[in-house]
């Protein structure tokens, strides 16, 4: 799974994206320091199911810290936006281009009103533009790809009488099936006559496939400076609809770092950390700073909690733990708990075995909850935390 990192030019977007993966990509405060995208490894964190069941796991692909479970993802930042980056301006083109095959988008924004709409200093900027903005870029953007040829695909959606077939076909780069495209259709009530459509509909339209395919948290960063806790609640009043959560990302990096090295104990997402020594004063100063002004305040610098929001509220992820024996809980060769799978909510036994290989669907005879010994057939839908034993076929 792929999550975009994205925002204009210097919110922290970069810091945010080093804080989550620990990759030392450059940061500055200045328009597009990030041109090719990083990309680099998140985690989802969960708390561990070897807990409840009174097992030492031994995860092989994630990691267990402190009884919690690390699931990786892959973390994209990408060039920063610019107004009219749909048109190509900046590095609108690429931007976009970058973003075509992830899952979901984080967009960090300087709560703080300290950057203008170019991403300069200034004082007293609405972070509420920013939403706008960016979800504008987006929807023209997505707009475009569906007017390539647009003639010749609204009249054939026309005349199908399903027009969901052709225009899913023109969507296929934005990870749209054409189960989802006729979603849109419906929930949005388009005609089914795409032919007819004006520019305001095709734009709506396009809206409704940016949300879709490309649903967005605001990670509303720089909560430490002067304004942005007056600015968070304006912007949650304003889009009560929307996932915002106040962040902190170059007070995550500095722990990440710390700990890193040694100097502190810190699991990220958490509300604190113990000093195991070696500090200078300035360090100490720092971090009893990042405690008091942040943790204390919002109970985390809130890049780990964006992550987490992202996976299992935005995208309403489930985690479940794949074995092969039933009994000892454990793979083929040994290790207790060895995966952690990050599944859509109702994904169903035989999702599962696709997830872990694809030549396991046509293989799959059913699965058993280990748990209770039942036995699941390949519809059955799977709950967050199960541990399921996929049985295949030789």
């Amino acid at each position: 799974m792929q999550i975009g990192i994205v925002g204009k030019t210097n919110t922290g977007k970069t810091t945010f994206f080093s804080a989550a993966s620990l990759v030392d990509a450059e940061i500055g405060n200045r328009a597009f320091v990030t041109i090719k995208p990083n990309q680099g490894t998140g985690y989802v964190t969960a708390k561990c199911v070897h807990q409840e069941l009174g097992k030492e796991c031994q995860p092989q692909n994630s990691k267990c810290e402190n009884g919690v479970r690390e699931i990786p993802v892959t973390l994209l930042d990408v060039a920063g936006l610019i107004k009219g980056a749909w048109q190509g301006k900046g590095l609108g083109n690429q931007f976009m281009n970058d973003l075509m095959q992830a899952s979901a988008l984080i967009h960090v924004l300087d709560c703080s009103g300290t950057t203008d709409a170019e991403g300069n200093p200034t004082k007293g900027y609405d972070p509420a533009e920013d939403v706008r903005f960016l979800e504008r870029e987006i929807d023209y953007w997505v707009k475009g790809i569906l007017e390539k040829n647009w003639a010749k695909i609204s009249k054939a959606a026309t005349v199908s009488g399903k027009p969901w077939g052709p225009v899913a076909k023109q969507l296929s780069g934005l990870g749209m099936s054409e189960e989802k495209v006729k979603g849109v259709f419906e929930e949005g009530k388009f005609s089914a006559k795409p032919s007819e459509w004006n520019g305001q509909e095709v734009l709506r339209f396009a809206s409704a496939i940016r949300q879709r395919s490309k649903p967005m948290l605001i990670a509303c960063n720089k909560m430490d400076l002067p304004n942005a806790k007056e600015n968070f609640e304006k912007l949650r009043e304003e889009f009560p609809e929307k996932i915002f959560v106040p962040c902190c990302a170059e007070a995550e990096l500095t722990l990440r770092k710390a700990a890193k090295a040694g100097l502190i104990d810190y699991t990220p997402g958490s509300k604190e950390f113990n000093i195991k020594g070696g500090l200078d004063e300035k360090q100490k100063h720092a971090l009893d700073f990042i405690q008091e002004h942040i943790l204390n305040v919002f109970g985390s610098t809130g890049v780990q909690q964006a992550i987490n929001k992202t996976a299992f509220e935005l995208l309403g992820l489930i985690v479940v733990y794949p074995v092969e024996d039933a009994n000892k809980l454990a793979s083929g060769k040994g290790h207790v708990l060895p995966d952690a799978y990050l599944l859509k909510k109702g994904s169903t036994a035989i999702d599962l075995a696709a997830a872990i290989h694809s030549d396991f669907v046509q293989r799959f005879v059913a699965a058993v909850d280990c748990r209770t010994k039942q036995k699941l057939g390949k519809e059955h839908a799977l709950k967050n935390n199960d541990v399921v034993k996929v049985q295949l076929s030789h």
